[in-house]
């Protein structure tokens, strides 16, 4: 646990001097209230923007923070260090991942703020929000480990990230995308946030399920083969 708690207070001083990781974290927060509060047209669905922004910053920030502060820590021998004194390659992924779940968790609150969620709807959001913020990490975490420098995690997380962010809005108006995207986590989150009720179908949850698996596999085998040294 001590060795944790070091590298989460580690990530936390990083990302205050790293503006790159921290604007993956505000960005759509703040977005959200500026459009919530300013944003008026009509015959628009309630929370309109609430809901979109959630959808994207589940499949943008956990996925391109993890991948970014594996990599760079990689790049520069700083993650060779931590693990020549003494902490263990799970306890890294442990700190990392709890870190950037809390943050992305504390924006995850402000998407709830500004779409009124309230009582159980607010219980099923953040629990929503949660799994696919742990699913997006877990991808993260899987092209970090398998890229060797930042340009190399980039180049694979940018497809990656426009394909989950996007995907769920475009599919708003296409129905050939939006059987497409039904395969993918975000786009049944975002079919969820829809619902009044926002109770899991057995589909639903049999792909959320699913994309976690192959999350987890991807991750296992670039574990396997590149290690985090």
């Amino acid at each position: 646990m001590n060795n944790i708690k070091a590298v989460l207070e580690k990530q936390i001083k990083d990302t205050l001097k790293n503006k790159t990781i921290l604007i993956q974290f505000v960005m759509f927060p703040a977005l959200t209230l500026i459009m919530e509060n300013l944003v008026q047209i009509e015959n628009m669905p309630n929370h309109f923007f609430a809901k979109l922004f959630s959808v994207m910053y589940v499949g943008m920030a956990p996925l391109t923070c993890m991948a970014a502060i594996l990599a760079e820590e990689k790049e520069q021998n700083t993650l060779r260090v931590l693990l020549m004194s003494n902490v263990k390659p799970w306890e890294y992924l442990m700190g990392t991942g709890f870190y950037i779940w809390a943050i992305c968790m504390a924006g995850a609150c402000i998407f709830a703020l500004c779409g009124e969620y309230a009582g159980m709807s607010l219980i099923l959001f953040l629990l929503t929000m949660s799994v696919g913020i742990i699913t997006s990490i877990i991808l993260g975490a899987a092209i970090g480990t398998h890229s060797k420098n930042q340009m190399t995690a980039t180049s694979i997380t940018l497809p990656v990230m426009m394909l989950l962010s996007f995907l769920p809005m475009l599919s708003m108006f296409n129905t050939n995308i939006r059987r497409a995207a039904s395969a993918f986590y975000t786009q049944q989150i975002s079919m969820l946030l829809q619902q009044t009720d926002m109770s899991w179908s057995l589909k639903g949850a049999g792909v959320v399920l699913i994309n976690i698996l192959i999350a987890a596999v991807f991750f296992i085998c670039a574990y396997r083969r590149c290690g985090l040294e």
